[in-house]
């Protein structure tokens, strides 16, 4: 028989208060999100409310926090009667009108316009086709299967079968290929390709025939791989022409549209959103001034109609009134967070980005790179007093506008590597170096990392070549083969 036994265990569990779960989550919302969190909050709970005062008395009706933390604790007197309560007059008024202009004075943030979409375009394009009911159904899956770069990435036999089973239409692998020749006659020029080459060539047979252009359409018919690796002199060998000839064609190639679904604006591709910076920051008389524009989010206080009811149901027997008294705690309690997590949150921001700007000043008076210090996480967290999570998450997604540009956050931060000086410098500094040694090199003949190992040291910057490779990589330069030109 086994033995049961009973002990006590002391354990140390840290848990996360409701305020603290709600400022970490606001925290890591950039302002437009912000935004939309502020309004789902004031859907939700009616005891919120962001209207401004339309009267001195209204003013002084409104409650704050610490007088409503009074009221619960007993203090202050009922001045509103229970049945005075009604639901209409505690609609927000957002919901009453209709406002499609944020409160932010500067013209910049208050444009708001609706293109045709890319898929819009081409459907458009497909109802001047004279074509059977099938026929148009097989077309507009084709365009409905096209990704945001204009590409089909399917292969015909798994459209055939995604037709069939998605959507119940029945077609040949014939009937779907002669659709997408329809389809790749549709504007822009390129769209409804399988792969690049398909797509370089659909416009190179668009164009008007010139020997260039005929050049340019063998190279990618015939030597699309050599030429891809830049090969150009194997390519002039094998189609025998003369080094000017191989430029006309390259020139003509250099033309061409990679990505043709990128010519139309989708209004309605969430990927595309307007930047609206969370901080700004304007250098007058020698000063670096920082603000918190606050756009179009309201100033959220306690409906008094609320609090009243809470205080006057409290002392009365009805079950009633005393299962709204408990409703009604329940949210003034959450609206008491939210608004007490929002104030936290702008305090978290201001602190951290003054970090940042007095870590960066000198940057921050010209924005000259060459001024940007090395800057980690736990630096900003040592001068705040805040958790590095809690910087990462402020850093997250967050943008400034400057006298000289508008810049994600992250931009400020980087690691450090010592010159030949001993001095610590920022790693943008040197990959600012590195771009303009690409950008000055012998395009015929370009230097390879090896080299460019030994022109930052001549520079003072002491790099192995494992990192130039890295650093080369993160800037989008492609090796020195493929950066070679005729």
């Amino acid at each position: 028989m086994t033995a049961i036994k009973q002990g006590l265990e002391l354990k140390q569990v840290q848990k996360l208060s409701p305020l603290q779960i709600q400022t970490i989550k606001l925290i890591e919302l950039p302002v437009q999100e912000l935004e939309q969190r502020v309004r789902e909050e004031l859907n939700n709970n009616p005891v919120l409310d962001d209207e401004a005062p339309r009267s001195k008395d209204d003013a002084e009706k409104d409650v704050s926090i610490s007088e409503l933390e009074d009221r619960e604790s007993g203090e202050g007197s009922a001045e509103d009667a229970y049945s005075s309560y009604s639901d209409d007059e505690t609609i927000p008024s957002y919901n009453l009108h209709v406002n499609n202009w944020g409160k932010d004075p500067r013209p910049e943030y208050n444009t708001f316009s609706v293109k045709q979409s890319f898929t819009q375009s081409l459907m458009e394009q497909l109802g001047f086709r004279s074509l059977s009911e099938h026929q148009r159904t097989i077309a507009s899956f084709i365009i409905g299967s096209l990704d945001d770069d204009g590409y089909l990435r399917r292969d015909i036999e798994s459209l055939v079968d995604d037709m069939a089973f998605r959507a119940g239409i029945i077609a040949t692998p014939e009937e779907v290929e002669q659709m997408l020749k329809v389809v790749q006659e549709f504007e822009p020029v390129g769209v409804g390709a399988r792969n690049l080459r398909e797509c370089l060539i659909l416009q190179l047979e668009d164009r008007k025939s010139t020997p260039a252009v005929e050049n340019a359409l063998r190279i990618l018919t015939d030597y699309f791989e050599d030429f891809s690796g830049r090969h150009f002199q194997r390519i002039i060998t094998r189609m025998h022409i003369t080094e000017d000839e191989m430029k006309a064609a390259i020139r003509e190639i250099q033309k061409l549209n990679p990505s043709p679904g990128g010519q139309i604006d989708d209004t309605y591709n969430d990927q595309a959103q307007q930047i609206i910076p969370d901080f700004r920051l304007d250098y007058e008389d020698g000063e670096l001034i920082l603000s918190m524009p606050r756009f179009s989010i309201p100033e959220l206080r306690i409906n008094h109609k609320y609090a009243n009811i809470l205080e006057t149901s409290r002392y009365s027997n009805d079950r009633t009134q005393k299962e709204a008294a408990t409703f009604v705690k329940q949210k003034i309690d959450s609206a008491k967070w939210f608004i007490e997590a929002l104030r936290q949150r702008q305090n978290t921001l201001e602190s951290t980005m003054r970090a940042i700007i007095e870590y960066q000043h000198d940057y921050f008076i010209d924005g000259d790179e060459s001024n940007l210090r090395p800057m980690v996480l736990k630096d900003i967290a040592e001068m705040t007093g805040f958790d590095i999570s809690t910087i990462s998450r402020v850093v997250n997604s967050k943008y400034i506008e400057t006298h000289f540009g508008i810049f994600q956050l992250k931009y400020f931060f980087s690691e450090g590597l010592e010159n030949k000086d001993g001095e610590e410098v920022s790693t943008r500094e040197i990959k600012k170096v590195l771009r303009e040694c690409v950008d000055n090199e012998d395009k015929h003949s370009p230097l390879t990392d090896d080299e460019l190992v030994e022109v930052l040291a001549k520079h003072g910057y002491k790099v192995a070549r494992r990192t130039i490779a890295k650093y080369r990589a993160q800037l989008d330069i492609p090796k020195a083969r493929l950066r070679r030109e005729l």
